[in-house]
C-alpha cells in the first residue's frame, strides 16, 4: 500500500484529484488537499473517472470565463456608453422669488450683493433692478453661525468672519458635504494685513457649523441658484457683506464697550456708503482699515499710509452728484447767506433720507449737527 498526495483541481469537489501516478492500486490511499482518499478502484478504472471530472471542471472553468467575460463587456459599454454624465448641481431659484423679482422690476439674472447680520442670524439677497438700484429681494434665517459677535482672528477660533468679502464663480462648490457652498474669500487683504488667518470659511447647507455661516439646505438651494445666475448674467464678483447685527446707532451705543466697538464702527461706514448709493460700495485696504468709494484709482497698499486723498482719521464724503437745485420762489424771502454746499456729501439718518451737507471740515461737523443715528460718508476710525 502507498500513501501519494494528489493536487486537488477543482474548488467545487475536492474528490476531483490529479492522478497521474502510474500503478495506483486499490487500497492505496491519496491525499486530495487536506484530504485522504481510499483509492476503491484499479488504476485503469479510476483514470476514467478522473477524466470524466476534469473534462466537467475544464466545461466549468470555460463558462466561468465566458460569464467573466460578457461581465466585464457589459460594464464597459454601461459606464462608457450609456452612463450620464455627472449633473452640475447648480441651486433652484423658486417660483416665488421669481414672481418678487418681477414686482420689484428686476432682471432675473441681474447682479446680486449679500448681507449677513449675526445677532439677527438673517442672510439677506439684494439684488439690483433696472433702475440700477439694489433692492432688497429675500431674506432667510441663518440655522447656525459659529462663534460670538466679532471677527475671526486666528485659525481654529471658530469664529464666523465680520467685514466685506468678494466671491468669484471660482469659489461655488456644487459638490460640497454640506449639500451646496460657496467661500466667501476669507482673509481679505484687510484680514491678512492684521495676520488674521482661516480657511475655507463658507455659506453653505447642512445646518452645522464650524467658522461658517450654515443654512437649511431648502434655504440654500435658492441663494446658491441666485449667486448661479447672477454669475452667469455676467457679474463678476458679489460682494459679500457680513455684519454683527444691523448697523444702528442704537446697537452701535448698546455694545459701545465692547473691544470690537472700532472694527465695527468702521463697518457702519461701509453699510451706509450702500444704503446712501443704492450700490455695493468700492471697498479698499490702507493703513491696515477699510476705504470705501476711495477718490483714488489703482492698487492701494493695505499696509501702507492711506494716499492724501484718503483721510483715515475723519470720515470722507461720498462721491455722488447731486440733484439740480429747485428754482427759486420769489415770493419766498431770500435764505440766510451760507457757503455753498460740497458735492457728495451725504448723512445717513435714521429715516433712510439724505441731504447735502455744508462746506465744513469732513465728517465732524456732519457728525455733529446730525440727530442721533447720522453718519457721514466714506471712511471712518
Amino acid at each position: 500500500m502507498r500513501v501519494v498526495s494528489l493536487r486537488s483541481l477543482s474548488i467545487f469537489c475536492p474528490y476531483t484529484c490529479a492522478c497521474s501516478k502510474v500503478g495506483l492500486a486499490p487500497n492505496d490511499y491519496a491525499y486530495c488537499g487536506m484530504m485522504k482518499i481510499k483509492v476503491k478502484f484499479p488504476f485503469g478504472v479510476f483514470q476514467i473517472l478522473q477524466a470524466t471530472r476534469l473534462r466537467s471542471a475544464a466545461l466549468v472553468l470555460k463558462a466561468a470565463v465566458l460569464i467573466g467575460t460578457l461581465s466585464s463587456l457589459v460594464g464597459c459599454s454601461t459606464s462608457s456608453l450609456y452612463e450620464p454624465p455627472p449633473v452640475v448641481r447648480t441651486g433652484t431659484v423658486y417660483n416665488s422669488t421669481l414672481r418678487q423679482m418681477e414686482s420689484l422690476n428686476m432682471e432675473r439674472a441681474a447682479a446680486i450683493t449679500i448681507r449677513i447680520y449675526k445677532q439677527e442670524s438673517t442672510l439677506e439677497i439684494w439684488k439690483q433692478d433696472r433702475t440700477g438700484q439694489f433692492v432688497l429681494l429675500n431674506t432667510y434665517p441663518i440655522c447656525k453661525y459659529s462663534g460670538k459677535l466679532g471677527p475671526k482672528i486666528v485659525e481654529g477660533d471658530r469664529q464666523s468672519p465680520e467685514g466685506f468679502y468678494d466671491i468669484t464663480s471660482d469659489q461655488m462648490n456644487p459638490n460640497s458635504s454640506e449639500y451646496l457652498a460657496f467661500n466667501i474669500g476669507f482673509p481679505n487683504a484687510f484680514d491678512r494685513s492684521l495676520g488674521r488667518t482661516g480657511s475655507f470659511l463658507m455659506v453653505h447647507g447642512g445646518c452645522r457649523s464650524v467658522g461658517c455661516y450654515a443654512m437649511t439646505d431648502a434655504a440654500m438651494e435658492e441663494i446658491y441658484g441666485l449667486v448661479y445666475e447672477a454669475f452667469r448674467g455676467g457679474q463678476e464678483t458679489i460682494q459679500v457683506q457680513a455684519f454683527p447685527f444691523r448697523m444702528t446707532a442704537e446697537n452701535l451705543a448698546r455694545h459701545a464697550e465692547d473691544p470690537n466697538a472700532p472694527f465695527w464702527e468702521m463697518l457702519k461706514v461701509g453699510n451706509d456708503a450702500f444704503l446712501a448709493t443704492g450700490r455695493p460700495p468700492t471697498v479698499a485696504v490702507c493703513d491696515r482699515r477699510y476705504v470705501f468709494n476711495p477718490a483714488v484709482t489703482g492698487d492701494i497698499d493695505p499696509n501702507a499710509s492711506c494716499p492724501p486723498s484718503i483721510e483715515p482719521n475723519r470720515v470722507s464724503i461720498i462721491e455722488m452728484p447731486l440733484p439740480a437745485p429747485l428754482a427759486p420762489d420769489s415770493s419766498a424771502p431770500a435764505p440766510p447767506a451760507t457757503r455753498a454746499p460740497q458735492m457728495g456729501t451725504f448723512c445717513h439718518t435714521q429715516a433712510g433720507r439724505f441731504g447735502p451737507g455744508l462746506a465744513q471740515p469732513l465728517g465732524s461737523s456732519c457728525l455733529a449737527n446730525a440727530p442721533s443715528g447720522q453718519l457721514a460718508g466714506q471712511i471712518g476710525l
